[in-house]
């Protein structure tokens, strides 16, 4: 067990890390390149989307092959990826490289394929602790890797930042080799086997699937709404970028803590009313971030605020899904989830940037991540977390 929480966390440490960083580039690449906020916005939105889709059928695979293969791919992308982000001369080459190619490598790096691990070799008993200290691995990569992101642009360039980040992003290679599951592939790991068809036939007639991954497509909107548009924000505002990179590794450090607790919380009371109380107090805080004077304490008042709720929705949300539907598929299944996650990334993301450059304002979007989130909180309520009782199998 020891041996796939180190190597799984430190597999998402890195992934998650860079990723949590992109909005660095916003604005040196926008202004260097003349290129409008809303087109480096539309390239993050595709990769969240492309992560999303990929998700899924990275999912099939690592739960039929295992995580190895996907790992060893998805690093390798990750890696071309990033030099490509750094060569691109247009925003289509742009959205090539940092949108599809980043994408389809962070749906073979993060969290489904690693938690399908975990379902697979963690009892039920630990799984949501389990999971909560992989979720504490990726803020723990943003905590590590944002100033290391932003003090690499501000020294070497934002280009030759993206090509030092594409050669440590291999680290993963290595890695994978810790998460190897020898006689996976033709070994059944649930009591009663399944086809893919049917396990998502079986999860979409599931009402409280279907509200769980409402509910994530609403993480996903306030997540990459906040960590892309954050910087250029509060320095719209005429703040120091520090300001920006400190409040965004302040996100990951206090995410640490928070990511944890959930996942403890998981294994003790019902996930639905936890996940309910994150939406709901994400939305609280925004409103007092809104409502007090912007300064650079009231920035990091509400990084620590909100890095506290930043990601604990995501080992509740999976252990939920594997509660429910077991571990035979949840790799899959949490792609699914993940999908919805990343359709509201896109929207985030790219609303962020579309709204901005016709109204000069973020404010539409801030109000709507907090409707957002109020409704995410009452759709989680109903979900019902007990096992699916399925008719066992004829003989």
């Amino acid at each position: 067990m020891m041996q796939v929480l180190l190597c799984g966390g430190a597999v998402v440490t890195l992934s998650m890390g860079i990723r949590h960083g992109f909005g660095l580039w916003l604005q040196p690449i926008t202004q260097e390149m003349g290129w409008s906020r809303e087109s480096f916005a539309m390239a993050i939105a595709i990769q969240n989307i492309a992560w999303g889709i990929m998700g899924i059928f990275a999912g099939m695979v690592a739960d039929r092959f295992g995580a190895f293969r996907v790992l060893l791919a998805g690093a390798a992308a990750y890696a071309l990826g990033l030099a490509g982000m750094a060569l691109s001369s247009t925003p289509l080459w742009f959205a090539l490289t940092a949108g599809l190619l980043i994408g389809v490598a962070q749906a073979g790096t993060t969290y489904a394929v690693v938690f399908g691990v975990l379902g697979r070799q963690i009892p039920a008993a630990r799984r949501s602790w389990a999971m909560g200290v992989i979720a504490a691995t990726g803020s723990f990569g943003q905590f590590f890797m944002v100033p290391v992101e932003g003090a690499l642009i501000a020294q070497i360039g934002w280009s030759n930042a993206l090509l030092v980040l594409a050669m440590l992003v291999l680290i993963i290679v290595p890695l994978a080799f810790g998460l190897r599951e020898p006689g996976l592939a033709g070994r059944s790991s649930a009591p009663r086997e399944q086809s893919v068809a049917q396990a998502v036939a079986e999860a979409f007639r599931t009402p409280s699937f279907l509200l769980l991954t409402a509910g994530y497509f609403v993480c996903g909107f306030q997540v990459m709404f906040i960590g892309v548009h954050m910087p250029s924000y509060l320095k719209d505002y005429g703040l120091a970028p520090h300001v920006a990179s400190y409040s965004l590794a302040l996100v990951g450090l206090v995410n640490i803590f928070g990511t944890y607790l959930a996942g403890n919380l998981g294994q003790h009371f019902p996930k639905r009313y936890l996940l309910a109380g994150i939406y709901l107090a994400r939305s609280v805080v925004t409103v007092a971030f809104l409502l007090v004077p912007l300064s650079p304490w009231s920035v990091y008042a509400f990084s620590a605020a909100m890095g506290f709720l930043w990601l604990s929705t995501v080992p509740l949300t999976n252990a939920t899904v594997a509660q429910i539907f077991g571990v035979q598929h949840l790799s899959m299944l949490g792609g699914f989830v993940f999908f919805s996650h990343q359709v509201g990334s896109f929207l985030g993301v790219w609303l962020g940037g579309y709204l901005y450059d016709r109204s000069g304002s973020y404010d539409i979007v801030w109000y709507l991540s907090i409707a957002l989130g109020i409704f995410a909180a009452l759709i989680n309520l109903p979900v019902r977390e007990a096992a699916l009782q399925r008719r066992p199998l004829a003989a």
